[in-house]
């Protein structure tokens, strides 16, 4: 029997009935290693600056989130107290951008709020009164002001646009004193900005604009006003070139009066349909849901419960497949095939969410077209894209790696059908160039098509050229044929693949292999002019090691950990490239030109990490010694999600100095990979 945490979004239950039978004791069952909890201080927030290096993320299942920084405050376009889906998971829009507090007494008013504004407007310093910040299950805000403590919580209903914001307000005061809340809201597409004529309307519970409507109920008096706007500055988007402003409008505040030395609660509840439950109980639910979620994966590590918790914010519904997909990351990616097949692994299997893992795959099962898997899920009416090499070879792993966990052999013969028809593409040829060559090897990239996860094209720029055949790409190639080879139920057709992925191995060790640099070619092209490139130390190598099936000698894997370890590691995630090439660039900020030269040319990522402290262990025969390396060297990731998003581990970093998390604050397959580790470490 499933838990409530591995009911779908929802509230009804998936996949197997029987997880007693085949897939085997539910996780769920498990007690876990005990809460982490993040606890920030005065010390953290010490300026205003300081105070919106962290943020936190809650999220809905269906696309939704909510993410201010430490302080409360918007720091981005895509911040947001209420960002509702319309449509799961990529309709969204900017309801309630932030909420503007201010505590009033008989002498003065003071804010609680926090925010920087454009032009030349003060910012909100309600940070000067905030004492802690923590986040658990929940974020919670701590706040003293003149005799006075208020206490805010928030949440997030999981199913629904629902979101909840509760205040305990303790007054030490000899005289009353009132809590004013002003939301203010964009009703805009994620990323837009307010219209000029734009108009809002607050009347019985409800606030109309834009063609939406969300309701919402409060515990304390409402009044209602002018419209009144005003404009923000983005801090951390006008450090990366994006736009900088931005506007929202309030028309209605809520209010709450508290009286001489007594307490009280105020509440409200924002939501796209009529509000049916009070925010005391959407807390409560939301804590029991992530309390759910850590006793299902059942890990001992306190920071693997936490990411085990973590990794459910990337799960979400896809309305237009009736199924269930993984988002890249927040604030800024959908779902990506990519992602999705290399984050599944961590996020749903490692975490004992079988049946979440079963409706993912089903979702791209119905999407293959000429052996490839989508690389991006469009909204509209439009066609999913399909520019990636790997995500259809990475659907074939991540079925074998749920098949090792659960002998559900019907899925597997539900999906042979279209990976048979996928190994079939691979070998005779398909779209973006992709096709066996007569080695065996897999040669992708045509033109400007950049089909590998270093894809990113400026122009007729190519920072990142990897048009050939890519190491990780026959590193999968390999291993599919060789999870083939166990899946078909054809003597002749495991005879096929048995054959071919000798093939392979035997030209992937005499095209790779770079002797002198101990370690293997990043791409095989075959120009001349493209040498260098080719010879580049780069991390994909990685994955030649970490795989299930692998087809170097141990000797050579052990060699092209050791270098990836002298060139490329640091504690945070692997380096691009190596520092001493001609073309590493340290830092990635600036323009979207910029940064996009920089993105694999040096920038640290975090999800390769996973595969270098897997082929570590790989190397060293899960040694305890190895583990207790890993373990130790793992304890930096925890100082790691306390910067950027509470909780979380984002996409990236510098490369030369790995001190501040850039890009996505929340990323897929950077908490998956490390799960994957901390699976391998506690049941290995």
């Amino acid at each position: 029997m499933e838990t409530a945490a591995e009911r779908d979004v929802f509230g009804d239950f998936h996949g197997s009935a029987c997880l007693g039978g085949y897939y085997g004791e539910e996780k769920g069952d498990h007690a876990g290693g005990g809460a982490m909890k993040f606890i920030y201080g005065k010390q953290d927030f010490k300026t205003l600056e300081r105070g919106q290096e962290t943020c936190c993320l809650l999220t809905n299942g269906l696309g939704g989130f909510s993410s201010v920084t430490a302080i409360g405050s918007s720091a981005r376009s895509d911040h947001a107290f209420f960002m509702a889906c319309m449509k799961a998971p990529n309709h969204r829009y900017n309801m309630i951008h932030r909420l503007c507090e201010r505590l009033v007494t008989a002498e003065k008013a003071v804010f609680l709020s926090s925010q920087e504004f454009a032009g030349e407007r003060e910012p909100e310093d309600g940070f000067l009164r905030l004492s802690s910040f923590q986040f658990e299950d929940c974020p919670v805000w701590v706040y003293h002001a003149d005799g006075v403590e208020v206490i805010k919580t928030t949440a997030m209903k999981q199913g629904e646009n629902t979101i909840a914001v509760r205040y305990e307000i303790h007054n030490h005061r000899r005289e009353a004193c009132h809590l004013e809340v002003i939301p203010f809201m964009q009703f805009v597409k994620k990323g837009g900005d307010l219209s000029p004529d734009q108009v809002f309307t607050c009347s019985d519970g409800r606030i109309s604009s834009a063609g939406m409507t969300l309701y919402f109920t409060a515990g304390g008096s409402v009044k209602t006003f002018e419209p009144v706007s005003e404009t923000y500055y983005y801090a951390c988007d006008a450090c990366d070139g994006r736009r900088e402003t931005g506007t929202a409008l309030a028309n209605h505040a809520v209010c709450c009066t508290t009286g001489p030395g007594g307490s009280s609660k105020l509440e409200l509840v924002y939501s796209t349909e009529p509000v049916t439950e009070t925010a005391e109980k959407i807390i409560d639910d939301a804590v029991r849901y992530r309390k759910d979620l850590e006793r299902q994966a059942g890990f001992k590590s306190e920071a693997a419960s936490m990411l085990a918790k973590s990794a459910a914010q990337f799960i979400s519904r896809r309305e237009s497949t009736g199924g269930d997909t993984i988002l890249a990351g927040y604030p800024f990616f959908e779902d990506w095939g990519r992602d999705t097949m290399i984050a599944l692994s961590g996020c749903a299997l490692a975490t004992g969410r079988y049946g979440t893992a079963k409706r993912i795959l089903r979702t791209f099962l119905k999407a293959e077209r000429n052996g490839l898997m989508p690389n991006l899920f469009p909204e509209g009416g439009s066609e999913p894209m399909y520019n990636t090499v790997d995500a259809a070879l990475l659907f074939i792993n991540s079925v074998y790696l749920y098949f090792e966990r659960t002998n559900d052999i019907s899925l597997v013969r539900e999906c042979c059908p279209v990976m048979e028809h996928i190994v079939k593409q691979y070998e005779t040829g398909t779209d973006f160039g992709i096709h066996m060559d007569e080695d065996g090897l897999i040669t992708a990239g045509q033109g400007f098509d950049q089909v590998t996860w270093m894809d990113v094209r400026i122009g007729d720029i190519l920072p990142t050229p990897r048009h050939g055949k890519p190491v990780e790409i026959n590193a999968y190639w390999y291993n599919a044929l060789r999870i083939m080879e166990k899946f078909t139920e054809s003597p002749e057709a495991a005879r096929h693949y048995g054959h071919l992925a000798e093939l392979v191995k035997q030209s992937f060790q005499e095209k790779f292999w770079l002797e002198e640099k101990h370690c293997l070619r990043d791409v095989v092209s075959g120009a001349e002019e493209r040498d260098i490139p080719d010879n580049q130390i780069r991390c994909n190598q990685i994955w030649a090691v970490s795989m299930n099936f692998s087809m170097l000698p141990p000797e050579k894997e052990k060699q092209v950990v050791e270098t990836v370890a002298e060139k490329l590691y640091t504690p945070y995630g692997l380096r691009t490239l190596s520092e001493d090439d001609r073309e590493f660039r340290p830092c990635y900020g600036g323009s979207q030109f910029d940064r996009d030269l920089a993105y694999h040319q040096g920038t640290v990522w975090v999800f390769p990490l996973g595969g270098y402290y897997l082929a570590y262990l790989k190397v060293h025969g899960y040694s305890e010694a190895a583990k207790a390396e890993v373990y130790r060297r793992l304890e930096v990731l925890e100082g790691a999600m306390r910067e950027g998003c509470a909780g979380q581990l984002p996409e990236i970093y510098d490369g030369k100095n790995p001190v501040s998390s850039k890009g996505c604050f929340a990323q897929a397959w950077s908490v998956g990979e490390i799960l994957r580790v901390y699976e391998a470490l506690e049941r290995s």
